[in-house]
């Protein structure tokens, strides 16, 4: 298949004039309902858990607290989904799918490590008959060991659910960080409601709210983290043992933070020497992470042009997201047909470059084939749509 010339359409030069037509694919094969009904499932275990805490909070602690604590925790909820739209920025992941993950952190992980962590404090209590010693046990042993094995766990189930959707860490640290996200938005409720109570509600929410919004995402990271990596394996069970390490990763990050937060005047200290230098670690790792996904993006995507599938521009246009944001204007200034289309043009073609990258880690089974010939026959009637619209 010939090459097409470096044609440009607009004044920003993004795209050929004609490309070749989409070859007749074969049909795909009706795709299995099972993932959706578990995905849908696990939703609706979400939501239950998420009813449960808050009719829990509201009656020990009045819904008044409840509701105030409730519009207090969307404040730093906003500024994770913030973070967490700005690093999924090249690839968005599927917004079903994020949906469910918040759910699973917001009630499923919250339920079940409320009822965990009361339950492991009491034994110790009952063993002891300290009160002091069973708080602390319960904050810097049961707490990173519960809450972490029941949030990863939920990541865990995504990878092994809808690995399609799993392309490496970036997609790692954003489904952690979702499923983070809905475990400590339940959890800050709960915590200023019983704080507002004792009369701490502000100290509460400066530590929690401003102080550490990102703290739970950093831990469940961990674990994505070790899960992307796995996902570019190779080996198809290479998570075996990476998740594990990545959970002790997260366990031991949790549990650092709890016993700092015990250490009353030294935990400021703590903070300043471990926690805000983990936390710019994590940026400088989040920066990097993105970067190597826009060099995997136009690396496949050239791949392709050498078939004649996409033009140098388009690729120049497709690894850069202000090239992104013109290319949709010029688009738009044709109709918002055009423009819908040059945004599926984008995502299908980012797909398309992750598709390849999964066949070149040894997975190009049927399923890929398939996603393959669609995104190639989805991408070109994407380029027809922009390109036929009217000036």
């Amino acid at each position: 298949m010939s090459s097409p010339g470096p044609q440009s359409y607009g004044p920003h030069g993004y795209g050929p004039q004609s490309y070749p037509a989409a070859p007749m694919w074969p049909q795909p094969k009706p795709r299995s309902s099972l993932t959706l009904l578990l995905e849908i499932i696990g939703i609706a275990l979400g939501l239950a858990g998420a009813l449960y805490l808050v009719a829990y909070v509201a009656s020990a602690t009045g819904v008044g607290a409840t509701a105030v604590s409730s519009i207090l925790a969307l404040f730093p909820l906003a500024g994770v989904i913030g973070a967490v739209l700005w690093v999924d920025r090249w690839e968005p992941e599927p917004k079903w799918l994020l949906a469910a993950a918040f759910a699973w952190g917001a009630g499923v992980s919250t339920a079940v490590s409320l009822w965990l962590n009361t339950a492991y404090s009491q034994s110790v209590y009952n063993r002891t008959g300290d009160d002091v010693l069973a708080n602390t046990l319960g904050a810097v042993v049961g707490a990173p060991l519960v809450e972490e094995s029941i949030k990863c766990l939920g990541v865990l189930l995504i990878f092994l659910l809808r690995r399609k959707f799993f392309d490496g860490p970036v997609d790692g640290i954003v489904y952690a960080a979702v499923v983070a996200a809905g475990f400590a938005f339940t959890e800050n409720i709960l915590y200023f409601a019983q704080n507002s109570a004792a009369g701490a509600l502000g100290m509460t929410f400066v530590m929690r709210g401003i102080m550490s919004p990102f703290a739970h995402l950093i831990f469940t990271a961990a674990a994505g983290i070790a899960l992307g990596f796995a996902s570019r394996s190779r080996n198809s069970l290479t998570w075996v043992w990476a998740f594990p390490i990545g959970l002790v990763g997260a366990m031991l990050l949790h549990a650092v933070w709890n016993a700092s937060a015990s250490l009353g005047g030294v935990m400021l200290v703590a903070y300043f020497l471990f926690q805000v230098p983990l936390f710019a670690a994590v940026i400088v790792l989040v920066v990097w992470l993105r970067n190597d996904e826009k060099a995997t993006i136009g690396n496949r995507l050239s791949e392709y042009a050498q078939a004649g599938w996409f033009a140098p521009h388009e690729i120049q246009m497709l690894t850069s997201l202000k090239g992104r944001r013109l290319a949709r204007s010029w688009a738009g200034a044709r109709g918002a047909r055009a423009k819908e289309a040059m945004k599926t043009f984008q995502k299908q073609a980012t797909a398309l470059a992750y598709t390849r990258q999964r066949a070149l880690t040894g997975r190009y089974d049927f399923g890929v084939q398939r996603d393959e010939q669609e995104l190639l026959a989805t991408v070109n009637q994407a380029r027809a749509g922009f390109m036929g619209a009217p000036a």
